[in-house]
């Protein structure tokens, strides 16, 4: 690979790095911290919302408040799963705040209620991979470290023009790394060359780096579009005045947060059910479920006995964590 000469990869780095200077995202807050280790929890809460979500969702609705809320790894460690739960509602894939809790837990007991600051240790913490504890290392501490997250990693199969396994990517991370300050604006470089230029639909014409690159110019093959798999639920909006009966789910589908009882769900797409009073219906893509759901009006005495158990009465302006499927299907309450 060209860049693999060190005058060649200082060209590399510099274009980069001139790229960044003038169109990086630089007024990102977690890119404004101190990299002592005094700020680490903040780029690690960073870090764990921008798994799978988008940056704007994250930064407009709730890294501020969940910071404000849980300002320290002590104050998660204290807090119930049931008060993260709540904050992290919306966010989508809730084993990320589960990890997040079972980590402060872990961090209270093991590290002084801080983060470790070297790999293995933070490795073996819930929740934190390869790429997750590289990048607080780096972000966070300051250190040299080399990690590939999505973005990166399109970025350095693309210079290769060749499939690389993840072992791959990340020798190549490794091989490119400058081993100076500039370690920290090199990876949110290539972070945003990723989420900006280097995309799934390739600006090559604005590409800082196109010099270097085995696939610039050149036709991008099309991926299938993944399927998902169809889910039909039908759900009850039990009233009693102005509370509603809601049920902790204890399956892996929104486990923790809380539903409208689940009456009835198969596997593929079903008529309304003739027994209850259909209020309405709406599709909601989750994970690898696209569902389709029924929302009826139903009476406690026409719920099934097996939902009994584990239903609860709560307020409707006062509802504990609850999922997005149950968010659109309150509207018809």
């Amino acid at each position: 690979m060209q860049i693999s000469h060190n005058i060649a990869l200082e060209s590399f780095h510099s274009a980069l790095l001139c790229w960044y200077h003038t169109y990086g995202r630089k007024d990102l807050p977690w890119r404004n911290f101190a990299r002592d280790g005094s700020c680490a929890y903040e780029i690690y809460i960073s870090e764990i919302m921008l798994q799978q979500t988008q940056l704007s969702r994250v930064l407009e609705s709730y890294y501020f408040p969940f910071l404000a809320r849980f300002p320290t790894l002590s104050t998660l460690a204290e807090s119930s799963e049931q008060e993260v739960l709540h904050l992290w509602q919306g966010l989508g894939y809730y084993s990320r705040a589960r990890h997040l809790h079972a980590c402060a837990k872990l961090c209270a007991k093991q590290h002084n209620a801080k983060l470790p600051d070297d790999l293995r240790s933070l490795q073996a913490l819930p929740g934190i991979g390869a790429y997750t504890a590289g990048a607080i290392m780096c972000f966070g501490f300051g250190r040299v470290a080399h990690f590939a997250d999505s973005n990166i990693a399109r970025v350095l199969q693309r210079l290769t023009a060749k499939p690389l396994s993840q072992k791959q990517i990340l020798a190549l991370a490794k091989s490119l790394l400058p081993q100076d300050h500039q370690v920290f604006d090199y990876h949110q470089a290539l972070i945003d060359l990723g989420a900006l230029v280097c995309t799934t639909a390739p600006k090559c014409v604005s590409c800082p780096v196109a010099r270097f690159c085995a696939s610039a110019f050149k036709p991008i093959a099309s991926k299938p579009k993944s399927s998902k798999l169809p889910l039909t639920l039908h759900l009850a909006i039990c009233k009693n005045l102005d509370s509603i009966a809601l049920c902790q789910s204890q399956e892996s589908l929104y486990k923790g947060l809380y539903n409208l009882p689940i009456i009835a769900k198969d596997s593929q797409a079903q008529a309304p059910l003739p027994k209850h009073r259909l209020l309405g219906s709406f599709t909601h893509a989750y994970t690898k479920y696209a569902i389709t759901a029924y929302v009826y009006e139903v009476s406690n005495a026409h719920l099934p006995t097996t939902l009994l158990p584990n239903m609860q009465w709560y307020p409707i302006h006062n509802l504990p964590p609850i999922s997005n499927l149950a968010k659109k299907a309150l509207r018809y309450f």
